[in-house]
């Protein structure tokens, strides 16, 4: 028995390799309308853009740069005005940009998480903390740049505040919900079964939650985004921001326009990679999902 159990053992094809994996992937997305339907919207874009520009030469859009204008300079080794690929200053800009986001989203994320993990889980910290977020959260960044200026030192640190504290607010009650939205019944179960306070906290509160945490994450690096464009174009030596603020004070349209797009595409690929993470660490959800047809 136990040799013919080896047998069919031995005679089982070997697990797919992680390329195999890959290409089964690729091969299924490419077989779904989603890619092209994805194509054909920026395609579209594309070309109201370039009608409302360049085509028709609209009033309030003729003083625009259309796609061409644009695409020409971003790819020309020598950019009429100033900014393309061969630029090492475009590559500059990009770099600090993302190495501050990456910074305030680690910093939001290790205070967000656990402050919201506490809130949701416990009514008396949530007493206490509730009211001075909902009192801040509305408050516009913009508002912030007066005081972080002289709080902080130097260009780095006050664009990186700004950044962190608007992304914290999104993870911490994204968070905060993702714990309200548990089940009683796995509470009352935990109980019955006699777990101490901290094992309902790791084994039921933190995996419960972590759908909308990582929602949470998603909405906070694109609110990161847009808030360490306005500090950078308030208080900044470099990034996208300042970039795009430079580029309108000296009327060079084009590299606004390239700053701007430039933008889009690297929040574009960050929320992307928040996302694939987490789905990576939620891959019972997504199967839940999958199941439900979602």
């Amino acid at each position: 028995m136990n040799a013919s159990i080896s047998g069919t053992m031995a005679g089982a094809p070997p697990p797919p390799s992680g390329a195999a994996r890959v290409w089964h992937r690729t091969v299924k997305v490419l077989a779904s309308p989603s890619p092209y339907l994805m194509l054909a919207g920026i395609a579209l874009w594309i070309a109201i853009y370039w009608l409302l520009c360049e085509g028709l030469k609209l009033p309030r859009f003729e003083k625009m740069p259309g796609p061409i204008t644009v695409i020409k300079d971003w790819v020309s080794t020598d950019p009429r005005q100033g900014l393309s690929i061969y630029v090492p200053e475009y590559y500059e800009h990009i770099y600090v940009s993302c190495r501050r986001i990456l910074i305030a989203f680690i910093i939001s994320t290790g205070l967000g998480v656990p402050v919201g993990l506490l809130m949701g889980w416990s009514k008396t910290i949530k007493d206490y903390t509730f009211p001075i977020l909902e009192l801040l959260r509305p408050i516009p960044v913009m508002a912030w740049v007066p005081l972080a200026i002289p709080m902080f030192p130097g260009f780095e640190a006050p664009v990186i505040f700004l950044a962190t504290l608007a992304a914290f607010f999104a993870t911490a009650l994204n968070t905060m919900l993702g714990v309200q939205s548990i089940d009683e019944s796995y509470f009352r179960a935990a109980g019955c079964l006699g777990s101490s306070r901290w094992h309902v906290f790791r084994h039921v509160v933190v995996p419960g939650a972590l759908p909308f945490i990582f929602t949470g994450l998603q909405i906070s690096i694109g609110v990161a985004w847009f808030s360490l464009v306005a500090a950078e174009m308030v208080s900044g030596d470099f990034g996208l921001g300042y970039l795009i603020l430079m580029s309108y004070v000296n009327s060079t349209t084009v590299p606004m326009v390239i700053g701007m797009l430039t933008l889009g595409f690297v929040g574009w690929l960050s929320s992307g990679i928040v996302r694939a993470i987490g789905n990576r660490l939620m891959q019972w959800h997504v199967r839940a999902l999958a199941m439900q047809g979602r």
